[in-house]
C-alpha cells in the first residue's frame, strides 16, 4: 500500500510541476507582449517566483525537522512500553502464573505492532512533505 501511495502521488506531482511550469513560462512570455512596461514586468515576475521558491524551500526543510521530531517522541514511548512489558513478563516468569505472563507479552506484542504503524505513518508524512517540496521545485526549471 506504502508503494501504491508513493507512486500515485509521484506521477500527479510529475505531471503537476510540468503543466504549473510550463504556465508560468507561458505568463512570462505573454507579459513580453505589453508595450513599454513589458519586460520590467516578466522580470519582476521571475524574481517573485523566485524568491518564494526560495522561502518555499526554506520552510519545507525546517517543517522536515519538525516533523521528525514531532515523530520521534511517541516512536521512543511505544518501544519504551514495549521492552518494559516485555521485560516485566520476563521478570514475572517464574513468580506469577502462566495466564498474567501470556497477558503482559500480548500488551508488549500490541505495543509492537502499534510501534509498526507508528513508524511507517512516520515515515509517509515525511515522504509526502518531500514529494510536496520536489513538485514545485520541478515547476521552477521551466524559468
Amino acid at each position: 500500500m506504502i508503494t501504491i501511495f508513493v507512486s500515485i502521488l509521484s506521477l500527479e506531482g510529475g505531471l503537476t510541476s510540468n503543466v504549473d511550469g510550463i504556465t508560468i513560462k507561458g505568463i512570462k512570455a505573454a507579459s513580453g507582449f505589453i508595450p513599454v512596461v513589458g519586460k520590467a514586468l516578466g522580470e519582476s515576475v521571475d524574481m517573485v517566483l523566485g524568491s518564494t521558491a526560495l522561502l518555499k524551500n526554506s520552510i519545507g526543510i525546517v517543517g522536515m525537522f519538525v516533523i521528525i521530531g514531532i515523530c520521534v517522541m511517541p516512536i521512543v514511548k511505544l518501544t519504551i512500553l514495549t521492552v518494559t512489558y516485555h521485560f516485566a513478563s520476563a521478570i514475572c516468569e517464574p513468580l506469577a502464573d502462566k495466564k498474567i505472563i501470556s497477558l503482559l507479552e500480548q500488551m508488549g506484542g500490541t505495543f509492537k505492532v502499534l510501534l509498526g504503524i507508528m513508524f511507517f505513518v512516520a515515515v509517509l508524512l515525511i515522504i509526502g512533505l518531500a514529494m510536496c517540496l520536489k513538485i514545485s521545485n520541478s515547476g521552477m526549471m521551466y524559468r
